[in-house]
């Protein structure tokens, strides 16, 4: 049996307080960072639950991996149980289990061919507790009262908010807290500001694997992606996470040819290949394994010393899981590495950072309306091509609403934000030419994002008519140009006089 930790030890405690102190129907959702020993708490709350109250306990879960592992975690905690599947057909009250773990769909087949009694269930666990597959079950168990645990207490469906299904939230340690007292390891980030404009997202709501493919097998982001790498994480044990097995792929190929030790992983890998491959992944010194979908999850190899994240993604809880498989620490291992090829880190800010999750947990709407801007405004950065036109800018983007809110707050006119966005335009142009035609040339390069920062000017003013954007788009082209000679021109004064 694993020794509990304080803080493990006082969330049990607290859990425990809750359920006795509320209905036999009440449900927990209860938060812990990815490597604080969820499984190892809500194992000891099984067993103390059996022991109390002398009614069984389902855990649920979405994965068949999870479940195994579940039923031995339980197991080493002394607790007899075990995993609903086509081989069990039923549970009763004489079977000599007072714990069972199951997959959602297979345990509401039992439920639906009438196996199961529910009215035998006193507490239902449920693990990865985000996951929308679980609401409706729960509606079955009415007697029951119910811990949901997760480490991210976040719906990525606004329609479907926690707080729906769960009538409070208990948090646990953070992530900052759990690094000063040394149960995780400390994060150095390496962020890496990547053009996303090129990608779009699908029905729900996380970038396509067929745009991000595309991106990411990109000569320009696979030279970046090795560059990262050896600059950051070389013959370290590394993670690398995509969002599509095309991408995958192609890194392996990359990094195979470059004599780096390499192995893939998805999905579709069979069981046999995958334990092949997690056992060499244990055994190689400085091994890199690239994934598509499958080390998120239930896996665990506290050796990995860098997650490189070869992607983008607007799901919080996956940003939390893919970081969390090198968080685990070890007597030689006190800190790791993120390096961030996808902005993430500016969309969620950093893993360590604080999280008020009791005011995400209550107002998943706002947060989610952050997010949400903070994905819109990349779909608008500079395409990639468009970009290499002007390799001696350093700044190129412009935030056209903040802008706007600065000018308003300081009492000056909103065209004010035209002004300041034409003379960074007009240098952009004037710093990567030689000369007055080149740079008047660049200006044309410029249509699609002065396009883009006109309509959000119109935003921001609120309705105006078609008839404005348009003359206000051919009165910003017609003062850059002329802003861009004059630029040249003056220039072209000063170096005469020097």
């Amino acid at each position: 049996m694993k020794k509990l930790y304080h803080y493990q030890e006082s969330d049990i405690t607290l859990l425990f307080e809750k359920l006795e102190q509320n209905p036999g129907n009440h449900r927990l959702l209860y938060q812990l960072p990815t490597g604080g020993g969820k499984t190892v708490i809500f194992s000891e709350i099984a067993g103390r639950f059996i022991k109390k109250y002398n009614k069984k306990v389902i855990v649920l879960t979405h994965r068949v991996e999870l479940c195994r592992q579940t039923s031995a975690v339980l197991s080493m905690t002394a607790i007899s149980n075990k995993i609903i599947n086509s081989a069990v057909k039923k549970i009763s009250r004489k079977d000599g289990y007072g714990c069972y773990v199951a997959m959602v769909e297979t345990l509401k087949n039992r439920i639906n061919e009438g196996l199961i009694n529910v009215d035998d269930v006193g507490l239902v666990i449920v693990d990865e507790a985000h996951h929308n597959s679980f609401h409706k079950l729960l509606g079955k168990f009415k007697n029951a009262a119910v811990i949901g645990v997760t480490a991210t207490p976040f719906s990525s469906d606004i329609n479907l908010p926690m707080r729906k299904n769960y009538n409070e939230l208990v948090v646990g340690a953070e992530i900052g807290s759990l690094i000063e007292q040394g149960f995780l390891a400390k994060p150095s980030t390496w962020r890496y500001d990547v053009e996303l404009n090129t990608l779009k997202t699908g029905l729900h709501g996380d970038f396509t694997v067929s745009t991000s493919d595309e991106l990411y097998t990109s000569q320009a982001m696979l030279d970046l992606l090795v560059h990262a790498y050896e600059a950051h994480a070389k013959n370290k044990k590394t993670l690398i996470f995509n969002n599509g097995i095309f991408t995958s792929r192609k890194v392996e190929e990359v990094f195979s040819a470059l004599g780096y030790p390499i192995k893939h992983l998805d999905n579709k890998t069979s069981a046999t290949e995958r334990a092949e491959i997690l056992k060499w992944l244990k055994k190689t010194k400085g091994a890199i394994l690239t994934s598509v979908s499958i080390l998120t999850t239930g896996f665990d190899e506290p050796s990995i010393q860098t997650v490189i994240l070869n992607r983008a993604t607007t799901s919080l809880t996956l940003y939390h899981q893919m970081i969390g498989r090198a968080s685990r620490r070890l007597p030689q291992k006190k800190t790791f590495s993120i390096i961030d090829l996808g902005n993430n880190t500016d969309r969620f800010g950093e893993w360590s950072a604080p999280v008020d999750w009791k005011h995400v947990f209550e107002n998943p709407e706002a947060y989610h309306e952050m997010l949400t801007s903070k994905t819109s405004y990349e779909a608008h950065q500079m395409p990639s091509d468009m970009r290499s036109k002007f390799p001696n800018s350093r700044e190129i983007s412009f935030d056209v609403q903040a802008a706007h809110q600065a000018a308003v707050e300081s009492g000056q006119k909103a065209n004010i934000v035209i002004r300041d966005s034409i003379r960074q335009h007009a240098l952009m142009c004037v710093d990567n030419s030689a000369t007055v035609l080149e740079a008047l040339e660049l200006t044309e390069e410029l249509t699609k994002e002065i396009d883009w920062r006109i309509k959000q000017y119109g935003k921001c003013l609120g309705r105006v008519t078609k008839n404005y954007t348009d003359w206000l788009r051919e009165d910003y082209h017609a003062r850059l140009e002329k802003l861009v000679q004059k630029i040249m021109s003056r220039r072209a004064v000063l170096k005469t006089a020097v």
